[in-house]
């Protein structure tokens, strides 16, 4: 099938500027993104198709060739796509391509993003918490400030690509840019070496920082700490880190979004009589009264006990469902009582029984 023209794919002019392509992407990913539209292989495909149209029309030189030549333009070596562009959660296009949510904005470039997974309690998820976390981290070498070259010495510019870092090759009607394999791309040669860093002007070093959780968050989900991350170079600009949230199973509870589950076991007799018993919940016991009659798996709801809603006002639900335990080992005695007592039964008092018997009377009559 014939690629469908860039322009067309994310609805802008050619003569669209670089922040009007920024915005049309954003709204043709937004629409498609996989997260968005789970199974769905059309919008998938239409996800892609957007990611491939901005990566070409974002960048200048791709963007020209394909002005001048169309698709059979972008045929050559290094003007290939990256399929896996933007491919990250649905919040990823905002972080990644266009910056914050909340009006950050969007970067050119960025610096190296770090990843750090935390686990924390049940309740901490619930109420927030903040938590101190050590990791390791990449920073500027002391020793060399960072150049990479013995105290003393200075690196030297590459006379392969004198300091670009790039080698450009003329192929017909284009010019190819290819990393300079003198210098791998820093544009420097380092002849004689930092020993702390060994060349790197970087070295690795134990980082602390405060998180704040919020009251509310669920496990996968991530929290950005800007410019915690590692910088490109002694100018570059500095990364994000990227704490992913795990959240440990509770002895009782379960989460249902804000709401929390908790399976209580009561006995026979206060299932039958009633009873007015005690049930934890994150905020404290409370006393709730379970009616006489009470069916096994029904639930009762207690307002307003459950977990903030992230982001917004209020608390959600605590559900106990209730669990009828059957006695076992029973003494003589107990059995003697439980025949009488189902002696004296009526129908009435079990209408599930009764219309069953009815029921089997007629198929089998």
């Amino acid at each position: 099938m014939a690629k469908r023209d860039y322009y067309e794919v994310l609805g802008v002019s050619r003569n669209a500027s670089e922040e009007e392509l920024k915005k049309a992407y954003r709204k043709v990913a937004i629409q498609y993104h996989p997260d968005k539209n789970p199974g769905n292989k059309e919008a998938e495909e239409k996800f892609k198709e957007a990611n491939e149209a901005y990566q070409i029309l974002g960048d200048p030189k791709r963007k020209a060739a394909y002005d001048q030549f169309g698709h059979a333009g972008l045929g050559g070596q290094g003007f290939g796509f990256d399929p896996g562009f933007g491919a990250g959660s649905f919040s990823d296009i905002f972080d990644n391509i266009f910056g914050d949510m909340f009006g950050g904005g969007g970067r050119a470039a960025s610096g190296i993003d770090l990843r750090y997974t935390l686990d924390i309690e049940f309740e901490e998820a619930a109420k927030g918490i903040e938590k101190k976390i050590t990791f390791e981290k990449e920073f500027s070498c002391e020793t060399c400030s960072g150049s990479g070259a013995k105290p003393g010495t200075k690196p030297k510019t590459c006379g392969t690509c004198r300091g670009s870092g790039q080698v450009r090759l003329n192929q017909g009607f284009f010019t190819l840019a290819r990393t300079c394999s003198s210098c791998s791309g820093t544009g420097v040669i380092i002849e004689e070496r930092c020993k702390s860093c060994k060349g790197k002007g970087k070295v690795k070093k134990p980082h602390s920082v405060v998180v704040n959780i919020p009251a509310g968050i669920d496990s996968e989900q991530r929290l950005r700490l800007r410019g915690e991350g590692e910088s490109t170079g002694p100018s570059g600009l500095v990364g994000d880190l990227y704490v992913l949230i795990r959240v440990k199973e509770h002895p009782l509870f379960k989460r249902e979004d804000e709401h929390v589950i908790l399976d209580m076991p009561i006995t026979f007799t206060q299932a039958v009589l009633g009873s007015d018993v005690e049930v934890p919940t994150l905020h404290g016991s409370v006393e709730i009264t379970i009616p006489s009659g009470t069916q096994p798996g029904e639930t009762l709801r207690l307002k307003g006990k459950g977990i903030k809603r992230l982001n917004g006002s209020g608390y959600g639900d605590q559900y106990v469902r209730l669990h009828i335990e059957v006695p076992k080992n029973l003494t003589s005695r107990q059995k003697e009582l439980l025949k009488e007592f189902d002696k004296e039964g009526r129908s009435e008092s079990y209408p599930g029984v009764t219309n069953f018997l009815e029921r089997f009377k007629e198929v089998f009559k």
